[in-house]
């Protein structure tokens, strides 16, 4: 069952939201070569809790962490540990909060400064798409014409798009319904109407779609072992327009390596 929102409830997932951009702006200041990704949960942490807010992923069906931090091939629900960040690694950070009776859910995909052009183009071209489905999330369509827009792009560049993994409803639930996936038919699925409230979050491999789960039962990785890349935003649908409720922008103004306004990627050939 979809449970659309009322303003008040949005107003609360903002305020969610809000604690959880800024919890993603403090871990970015981190990211550099030879810091432990579990300092980086730990920051997190310790700033949703300042603010009041409870990590979404902390002991969520036993997931021993508030971030799920998943480097380079990792596709998501990677453990932070004693792991060094590397000058070639890719690492996605996805993240939720839960203020007031309400979950927010988003998550970016960083590279360090040696990682390869055509993984930024992979980063890049990722970001691009989730841009695409959130145009296409707007009341009267459907969530398979978010699929599409999603699936059509990035299956131009001959990019995997992982199946087993989708988006989904966000609010008084961390995970509701609809499903979101990153592949589908235009006019097909849940119909999209005002009140909806959902995260979309494409994960795209620079090979094969396949997937392989490791043996914690969590981390998801690439079957060819070639890198994956995983942007989110929660999103709420109005009438007459669709609102993104978290935000990038504490990302982009701390990350210290500005790697889209240098390279426009998007625009490269190789």
């Amino acid at each position: 069952m979809v449970h659309l929102k009322t303003e008040e409830d949005l107003v609360l997932i903002r305020e969610s939201a809000q604690i959880l951009g800024k919890a993603h702006g403090e871990i970015a200041r981190l990211i550099k070569p030879g810091v432990k990704t579990s300092m980086l949960d730990k920051v997190a942490e310790e700033y949703i809790r300042d603010q009041g807010g409870v990590p979404s992923f902390k002991n969520y069906h036993g997931f021993p962490a508030s971030l799920c931090i998943s480097v380079n091939e990792v596709v998501v629900h990677g453990f932070p540990g004693n792991y060094e960040l590397r000058e070639t690694d890719v690492i996605s950070v996805d993240c939720g909060v839960y203020y007031k009776g309400y979950h927010s859910d988003s998550a970016y995909t960083y590279p360090l400064e040696g990682v390869k052009p055509e993984t930024l183009l992979l980063l890049e071209r990722t970001l691009e798409s989730l841009y695409k489905g959130i145009g296409e999330a707007k009341a009267g369509n459907r969530i398979g014409d978010v699929a599409s827009a999603i699936q059509t792009y990035v299956e131009s560049f001959g990019y995997g798009v992982v199946r087993e993994l989708v988006g989904h409803g966000v609010g008084k639930s961390l995970h509701e319904d609809p499903e979101v996936p990153n592949y589908g038919k235009r006019g097909k699925g849940v119909k999209i109407a005002p009140g909806m409230v959902f995260a979309i979050e494409p994960m795209i491999n620079l090979g094969t779609k396949n997937v392989v789960q490791e043996r914690d039962g969590w981390t998801i990785r690439t079957a060819d072992r070639k890198p994956s890349a995983h942007f989110e935003h929660t999103i709420a649908v109005h009438e007459d327009r669709t609102e993104i409720l978290t935000t990038h922008e504490y990302i982009e103004a701390n990350y210290t390596y500005k790697w889209r306004n240098k390279s426009q990627l998007s625009k490269m050939v190789l």
